[in-house]
């Protein structure tokens, strides 16, 4: 009898009474327990959180930054009722701390009293975090606990973004105004840049100008030195001139009737002092020459420097709102100074240019005395003759000598006084000449640093950014959320269901193989006890399981895509169905062999090997986060391959995995069938085992 015949056989013993039926339909419909049933009870578990009681404790007692109040609680209470996420239940943190304690409420999420106060802080100069209390218990249920942080994760993001941009707002208006700021600057920058380039230009005007004076006052000094020189010998000269005219006219008055014996006598010294009074008033008479021609020209040079020391006194000390007060003292003495130089040059031009008569009188006096002296010189040898004409002419003389005494004396005390005067001028001048000097300096030095300062700040204010209100809000947006998670799913599966039925599809199919063979043979009876070959027993045992597999497939494919509340969308329908027939056989075959070779014992290890695959397929968590065990069975068994090819064909992606999945379970079908066929041989051969089994299930 052929092998199909022998299946069908098997297959109809089920028709025999309702409790066979009942039970052929009971194998025809377990799997959907663990494929429909169990992936509708958490067919989409994360669209239902809405109906977890959760309690929310809002004890957030508001605060006020910048003049504004902020309730930082109230508005996360409403955005997080508005959002519906879990079934919130506003209570004291004493009921929230009870109701997880005793599974009233999954969690609790509490705004403490000081978290609108942390919040604003971040605006202050004492940043804090405001910290957001989220309470679980594992003993009511792990999985929720797991979800609740990554929803609070997201809670927890968006209020920190809404703090930020609160923050990061203030902080770009602060950057508007500090534009502004450094706008107004750069303005004063540029006007006192060009105050310093005036006040620098007028400085130099001042230091040019004292430098002329300087050279002006050295010149008077210089000459008013030699006029003081000269004016002291003219003095000198005029005395001992004047002391010895007045001894010789005592002794010539004194002893005139004794004189001739002694001018006859003395003729030649007499000579000779006229001749030395010659030439001293020639001397003199050169002396007022000078004092007339450098008289104008003095006077003209300390003008100008009391002048112009006149002139800087006033711009620098009178005319400016913040003098100088170290240097305009001393620009004051030295005005003065110069001055009273400029008077006693005034008297002594004046003296030069004789407006009284004086220096005429005093030069036709020498011009007199010398000529005298002359022709006393002449006619010395003869004085003895002319002794009358002598006395009369010393004694006239001697009155003239002793006015050029008393005008050489007046002479050289007013050198004198415009001597000193012209020295405290010229060293005056020549400290303000300093002080000029260092004050040109300081305002180059000042100029410099008003056009690097100008400079700075104008390319500052181009560099400072100056946000409108449209410019702040796209900012503080980007920077309060920097980085967005560009995320992008290929093949995303909808829901959690979708996302495991690659998992639990597999898992149902074993199990109906494995209950299936609870109630068929894996080795036909009747065959082996014909002497059938090994090949049709096998596939007499394996076709019926088979065929009830493919009405598994069915049902369980049909409950998952049109059964309310499921709605399985699978991205290749027909490939998933005809992969699952594969998958359906296979399983069989394995199951099939186990039984065969094992007997009771096979059940055991169909359980276990069920076990190892549900652990070591990747099924939940990738294979790689479990044990070393489990990664080194994970290549060499079939559920393996039927997960992840099952993944490409439900939601998408390159088909190398089913092609894979096929190529391996077809050569488990395969295998599995060969190993069953040695078996059926090894049954036909009755022995003491198989007549009294060990274990019987």
């Amino acid at each position: 009898m052929r092998s199909p015949k022998l299946a069908a056989l098997e297959l109809r013993r089920f028709g025999r009474g309702k409790l066979p039926r009942a039970a052929l339909v009971a194998i025809l419909l377990l799997p959907l327990l663990y494929g429909a049933l169990y992936l509708w009870s958490f067919w989409d578990p994360y669209g239902r959180l809405e109906k977890l009681p959760v309690a929310l404790v809002n004890e957030d007692k508001g605060a006020t930054a910048d003049g504004k109040r902020l309730a930082a609680g109230d508005e996360l209470t409403k955005n997080l009722r508005e959002s519906k996420v879990f079934d919130w239940h506003e209570v004291s943190d004493a009921e929230a701390r009870e109701g997880v304690e005793n599974g009233t409420y999954y969690l609790s999420l509490t705004m403490p009293g000081d978290f609108s106060e942390r919040i604003a802080s971040s605006s202050g100069d004492a940043p804090e975090t405001g910290a957001l209390q989220v309470r679980t218990n594992d003993a009511n249920n792990y999985i929720v606990g797991q979800i609740s942080r990554t929803v609070f994760a997201e809670v927890r993001t968006a209020a920190s973004t809404k703090s930020s941009r609160s923050f990061l707002d203030k902080i770009f208006i602060k950057f508007s105004d500090l534009h502004d700021a450094t706008e107004k600057a750069a303005k004063g920058a540029d006007e006192l840049k060009n105050g310093t380039a005036k006040a620098k230009k007028g400085s130099k005007d001042l230091s040019d100008g004292l430098t002329d004076a300087k050279k002006g006052s050295g010149e008077l000094a210089g000459g008013l030195k030699k006029l003081d020189s000269g004016a002291a010998d003219l003095e000198t000269g005029a005395r001992q001139v004047a002391s010895g005219t007045q001894v010789l006219a005592d002794k010539v008055n004194g002893v005139a009737a004794d004189v001739r014996p002694y001018l006859k006598d003395n003729g030649k010294k007499i000579g000779d002092s006229a001749r030395l009074v010659s030439d001293f008033s020639q001397g003199m008479r050169n002396s007022l020459d000078l004092v007339v021609k450098s008289g104008p020209t003095l006077r003209s040079g300390a003008h100008v420097a009391a002048d112009e020391l006149a002139a800087v006194h006033k711009e620098e000390c009178e005319d400016k709102p913040l003098p100088d007060t170290k240097l305009c003292p001393k620009v004051e003495r030295a005005k003065v100074a110069s001055a009273d130089v400029a008077k006693i040059a005034d008297d002594l031009a004046v003296l030069a240019e004789d407006a009284n008569g004086d220096l005429k009188a005093l030069d036709a006096q020498l011009k007199d005395l010398q000529t005298k002296a002359d022709a006393l010189a002449k006619r010395a040898p003869n004085l003895d003759s002319d002794l009358a004409y002598a006395v009369g002419k010393i004694n006239e003389l001697n009155a003239g000598a002793h006015k050029v005494a008393t005008g050489a004396d007046t002479l050289h005390t007013g050198l004198s006084t415009a001597k000193s005067g012209s020295t405290e001028l010229d060293s005056g001048v020549g400290r303000l000449k300093k002080g000029a000097g260092e004050l040109d300096s300081g305002l180059y030095k000042l100029a410099g640093g008003s056009t690097e300062l100008a400079t700075g700040l104008n390319d500052g204010v181009d560099k400072i950014p100056d946000y409108d209100k449209d410019a702040r809000d796209h900012r503080t947006e980007v920077m309060a959320d920097p980085v967005k998670l560009a995320s992008q799913s290929l093949h995303k599966a909808p829901n959690y269901g979708t996302g495991f039925a690659p998992y639990f599809i597999p898992l149902s199919l074993w199990v109906g193989a494995m209950v299936a063979y609870m109630l068929i043979q894996p080795l036909n009876r009747r065959a082996l006890a014909a002497g059938a070959s090994a090949w049709r027993i096998a596939l007499a045992g394996w076709l019926p399981v088979a065929a009830i597999g493919v009405l598994q497939v069915a049902a369980l494919m049909s409950v998952l895509h049109w059964a309310p509340g499921l709605g399985l969308e699978m991205a290749r329908p027909a490939g998933t169905v005809a992969f699952l027939l594969l998958v359906t056989c296979c399983f069989a075959a394995i199951i099939q062999w186990l039984n065969a070779r094992f007997g009771a014992a096979g059940r055991i290890l169909v359980l276990a090997l069920l076990m190892l695959q549900l652990t070591s397929a990747g099924g939940t968590y990738p294979v790689q986060t479990s044990p070393g065990f489990f990664n080194a069975i994970h290549p060499f068994l079939p559920m393996t391959y039927v997960v992840e090819a099952l993944r490409r064909l439900i939601t998408g992606g390159g088909l190398e995995p089913v092609w894979h999945g096929c190529a391996v379970l077809a050569a488990f079908t395969a295998g599995a069938l060969a190993l069953t066929a040695v078996s059926a041989r090894r049954k036909q051969v009755w022995s003491l085992d198989r007549l009294h089994p060990e274990l019987s299930l």
